[in-house]
């Protein structure tokens, strides 16, 4: 660890570990001071979607600048901010939509609970004061979000002064829990019964929301509902006037091949988070789109929504999303990262379809995950004390790749995956090259815990 006279000012995450110094990126690719290139298979945390060092989303947030870089959302609107609404409102299944822009997912996931709230209250329906949501959940990290999370190691530290009023249902992760004798539509219907049965269980009166990811992302790694999951929450919500939230601050944006993830599911939510791929990590901002229905409601009833932060609607952080959203559009990004998934998959198949301590692999366009075990037959995870993921993580780096591995995946201590995301303009070639150096991240990894 360096000396206190050199040490850096910067409060980083894990405080002895020694970073390096990223400088510049183009592409696919991250440089270091060093000199060192790292091929970005991730995204950071999915984030990167049109890659690293894109001029048109660096000259429309200079366009931006050089006319009006802030104003507060209680005093004005901006033509930037109405422009990316109204572009999301298009393209979502649904709609019309009004969307609620923030500066990120965990604050998406705030803004969406307090609304939730506010609209079964003026509703009439006051003694509604219980979310539902998922095990192996991943909703953002402020005190609220980490509640309706399902991330054990997240959320223990913080568990006794977390909000309680949450009930957690099992996930779909068929990978584990589906039974032998059961088809993937039937295990999807008994998930969403757990659903019911939690509503009934905790008193209809009082289930505001079911929260849910749509395809799971950190905590799981790349895991997609079966056929009909959704359609049945849908049904059940609907009969018990609790309303549903989708969070695609991972999963959406065109990461899994559509524009929005839900659309592959047949049912519509009252509402949707955003972040990540929005902004694609050119501004910090994320979005809660709410449907035009339950927006009339709030119109009819209070006429404000009783929430804000500073940076609402932020005119720097909406001309770069609009200029990534264009861009996408323009280029026909959402096919392409339909075709491209195809070819990782394919790719990760070859070479890891036989591997001995890869179970499974798993995902939906460029968001996809290999889930690591020690024993393919019983799909027996490694324990936790081995730490596979940070070694998977550390031999990564060490090989100029960034890859997103997390642990816990099995029970919420033990297993372990790695989930892959690169942009969505990410070459053939470099698929290639990514699918090599993880080999040899995985080999490495393995070689320290099996030998």
């Amino acid at each position: 660890m360096p000396s206190r006279s050199n040490a850096s000012r910067v409060f980083h995450r894990a405080l002895g570990h020694d970073y390096p110094q990223a400088v510049s990126g183009r592409g696919s690719w991250i440089y270091d001071a060093e000199g060192r290139a790292y091929l970005d298979a991730s995204g950071g945390a999915a984030v990167s979607c049109l890659g690293h060092g894109d001029r048109r989303v660096a000259q429309a947030i200079r366009q931006q600048l050089d006319s009006l870089a802030y104003t507060h959302s209680s005093f004005f609107t901006t033509g930037v901010a109405e422009a990316l609404a109204d572009r999301l409102s298009s393209a979502a299944p649904g709609g019309p939509w009004r969307v609620f822009f923030v500066s990120g997912g965990s604050e998406a996931t705030e803004a969406a609970l307090k609304l939730a709230r506010q609209i079964q209250v003026e509703r009439g329906r006051a003694s509604r004061d219980h979310f539902v949501s998922r095990h192996f959940s991943y909703h953002g990290n402020t005190l609220g979000a980490l509640s309706v999370g399902g991330h054990l190691g997240r959320r223990k530290l913080y568990g006794p002064i977390l909000p309680p009023n949450v009930r957690h249902i099992p996930p779909v992760y068929a990978y584990r829990h589906q039974r032998s004798d059961e088809t993937a539509e039937a295990y999807g219907l008994r998930m969403a019964k757990a659903l019911e049965d939690t509503i009934v269980d905790t008193g209809p009166e009082r289930v505001i929301a079911f929260i849910a990811e749509t395809v799971v992302g950190a905590t799981l790694g790349a895991v997609p509902a079966t056929p009909g999951y959704f359609r049945e929450i849908r049904s059940i919500c609907d009969r018990h006037g609790v309303l549903i939230i989708l969070d695609e601050v991972m999963c959406g944006m065109a990461r899994c091949g559509t524009r929005f993830a839900f659309e592959q599911e047949g049912v519509v939510p009252d509402m949707i988070t955003l972040a990540k791929g929005l902004g694609a990590g050119y501004q910090p901002i994320g979005a809660l789109m709410v449907s035009e229905k339950i927006v009339g409601e709030l119109e009819r009833g209070s006429g404000a929504f009783q929430h804000g932060h500073t940076y609402v609607g932020h005119a720097v952080a909406c001309a770069a999303a609009l200029a990534v959203q264009e861009i996408i559009e323009q280029e026909g990004l959402v096919e392409r990262v339909a075709r491209v998934g195809d070819v990782l998959a394919e790719r990760l198949r070859d070479r890891f379809g036989n591997h001995p301590h890869v179970g499974d692999i798993r995902g939906r366009g460029l968001m996809r995950a290999l889930e690591l075990v020690e024993d393919r037959a019983d799909k027996r995870p490694f324990p936790a004390a081995t730490k596979l993921w940070s070694r998977v993580k550390a031999a990564a780096m060490a090989e100029g790749l960034i890859c997103y591995p997390s642990g816990g995946t099995a029970d919420g201590t033990n297993g372990d995956h790695v989930l892959i995301a690169p942009p969505y303009t990410i070459s053939v070639g470099d698929l290639d090259e990514l699918v090599r150096r993880l080999d040899r991240a995985l080999s490495r990894s393995l070689a320290e815990i099996t030998a």
